[in-house]
């Protein structure tokens, strides 16, 4: 996906890093977020590459835009993904490239949540789990159990954090537990970013409410742009002292 109208000389690209999918609607979507993050900025060239499985990859993405680029990972928390494989492909073939970090926990995350639950029908009585693919990354786990924290805080009540895949509580755990408390119906907020295996997990664990994936809103469009900022200009910061050193 390209945006319309040429970057702006020395204007850095964006080239979205997404894990991959085999779920068609979590393609659409992925690109339907980049679309969005175009239209947040218009005038600045927007990519989208895959890590794995879905097309095209992103080390075919990043050689091909011209210009210094900014490489955005579409992933909710730190873990192998973000540690080791983005890493090694930017350095494969793009090693002039600024790598931001990851999306999550960020406020912005915090609103989207909190509008899919509100969309999916949330009730004052429900109890409710925010539902993650998981990780053997302890601070990938850290990272969701600060979001959920942060979604407690929003919604004025308890939020588990559990996991699809690796991870404590796993979400049968948490469903579990959460089926001998006095709460009538639990609600999960699915902390996924689009359609697919894991959001498949979430639907099927037995919740009353299961809210869609965080999908290509104003917020998560917005976050891009903030981790893009936030990269270039630590970048900058960086590379000051090193261009007066060379005067």
């Amino acid at each position: 996906m390209t945006t319309p109208h040429p970057t702006p000389h020395g204007t850095p690209a964006l080239v979205l890093a997404a894990h991959g999918t085999r779920s068609a609607a979590g393609e659409r979507t992925l690109a339907a977020l980049a679309e969005a993050a175009g239209r947040a900025r218009p005038g600045c060239r927007v990519e989208l590459g895959y890590l794995e499985i879905s097309s095209p990859l992103l080390s075919a993405v990043l050689p091909s835009v011209p210009g210094p680029v900014v490489v955005v990972p579409l992933l909710l928390a730190g873990g192998y993904h973000t540690h080791v494989d983005l890493p090694a492909v930017v350095a494969g073939c793009r090693p002039d490239a600024v790598v931001a970090g990851w999306l999550g926990p960020h406020p912005l995350l915090t609103s989207a949540l909190a509008r899919r639950l509100a969309e999916a029908g949330l009730r004052g009585t429900d109890a409710v789990v925010l539902g993650a693919a998981g990780s053997t990354d302890p601070a990938a786990l850290a990272d969701v159990r600060a979001a959920a924290h942060h979604l407690a805080v929003r919604l004025a009540r308890p939020v588990t954090a559990a996991f699809a895949a690796a991870g404590s509580p796993s979400l049968a755990e948490a469903m579990d537990r959460l089926a001998s408390t006095p709460a009538p119906r639990v609600a999960i907020a699915s902390y996924v970013l689009a359609p697919g295996h894991f959001h498949g997990r979430l639907a099927t664990a037995g919740a009353g409410l299961v809210s869609a994936p965080l999908g290509a809103g104003p917020d998560v469009a917005a976050l891009i742009w903030h981790r893009y900022d936030e990269a270039l200009s630590r970048h900058r910061r960086a590379s000051t002292p090193h261009r007066a050193a060379s005067r």
